[in-house]
């Protein structure tokens, strides 16, 4: 189980505290958010353990994972903040997207919590949440901005208008570029959660060694992605000559990876331009790459837009970003009763 905690400043003297819950894939996460951007607790319970025997997330086992972790992990972010169930002022829950039977046990956790004490819930849209991130930094981007979401299930472009107001300007037509360093992981032997061993290999590997499919770069597909046919163009390449080891295999890693950032970056490039955005975040658990932040950032320095990434921690599923965004969402009113559900396929709203 790890925590974090952050001191920024909040405007005003009232403190509005929003318990955030999320277990909508493998991390069991309960934190305690003031004012949508003070952390005074963020509490995680990784099941990396469970599912790595397995080469990826086995849902049944990550349920049964979360009824065993969701209290402690609750009871411990609440002894770090200092504070009762009592003295919060909201509960905001990741009920969609996510494995059914994970996000049901936040959400029992959550509605159970509001019905004891009486306080305001509101679900939370998982990718808002990443969305949100960037807001518990000390120098999030302005109004609107572009993002690109880059995580384990979900590759997308998103106009960011306000808090809640967003549009969805392209995403995956099958594989996420998680998915894409996952399964590329996996089908290497380089264990699971594989996307972090794969570019720590590739930071010394040469990323023009082998010749990679760039997939749906031209401009005729808009927003668009697709890695599928990268995935499968690496399965060929290991059929055909094996894993390699030592300096091979990072190569072999570094040209892969070249192919997933290129695209990405590509993309973003062009979106930015499109749509005459000069603030781009990124955000999810692929924006903890380290290649692919240094390349989003040159380009920015080349294109004349500034990139804002979370730290490595706030990129990867954590409840401080579902509480920062149930915060806006409370303040501006919105409320849901004790018959919300858990919405697993939800794409992301597309609101004004």
């Amino acid at each position: 189980m790890t925590s974090r905690s952050s001191s920024r400043a909040t405007s005003g003297s009232t403190a509005f505290r929003v318990l955030g819950l999320e277990s909508s894939c493998d991390e069991t996460a309960a934190a305690i958010v003031e004012n949508g951007t003070v952390v005074r607790a963020d509490v995680v319970a990784s099941q990396d353990e469970v599912h790595g025997r397995y080469g990826g997330v086995v849902p049944e086992l990550a349920s049964r994972a979360h009824i065993l972790n969701v209290v402690p992990v609750l009871e411990a972010a609440l002894d770090r903040a200092g504070i009762t169930l009592a003295e919060i002022d909201g509960i905001a829950v990741t009920n969609a997207p996510g494995l059914v039977g994970a996000l049901l046990v936040g959400l029992q956790t959550a509605k159970s919590i509001a019905w004891v004490t009486g306080k305001p819930l509101v679900g939370v849209h998982h990718l808002e949440g990443h969305l949100t991130a960037i807001y518990l930094e000390p120098d999030p981007p302005p109004m609107p901005h572009l993002a690109l979401i880059v995580s384990g299930g979900h590759t997308s472009l998103v106009r960011v208008n306000d808090h809640g107001s967003m549009i969805e300007l392209g995403a995956t037509r099958d594989d996420a570029a998680g998915e894409a360093f996952d399964k590329g992981a996996k089908l290497l032997g380089l264990g699971y959660p594989g996307g972090a061993v794969l570019d720590k290999l590739a930071q010394t590997g040469d990323p023009t060694a082998i010749a990679f499919p760039r997939s749906m770069t031209g401009g005729e597909h808009g927003e668009e992605f697709s890695f599928s046919g990268l995935k499968t163009s690496l399965l060929h390449h290991v059929r055909a000559h094996g894993v390699p080891e030592a300096q091979a295999l990072a190569d072999l890693c570094a040209s892969y990876q070249a192919a997933i950032i290129e695209v990405l970056v590509r993309k973003t490039r062009r979106a930015a331009r499109k749509h005459g955005l000069q603030h781009v975040q990124v955000c999810g658990g692929v924006a903890a790459n380290s290649a692919l932040r240094a390349a989003l950032r040159a380009a920015g320095a080349e294109d004349g837009f500034k990139v804002y990434v979370p730290p490595p921690a706030r990129c990867t599923d954590n409840a401080a970003m579902i509480a920062a965004a149930g915060y806006h969402r409370l303040v501006r009113g919105e409320r849901d009763g004790l018959d919300l559900n858990a919405a697993p396929t939800s794409p992301l709203a597309r609101s004004a």
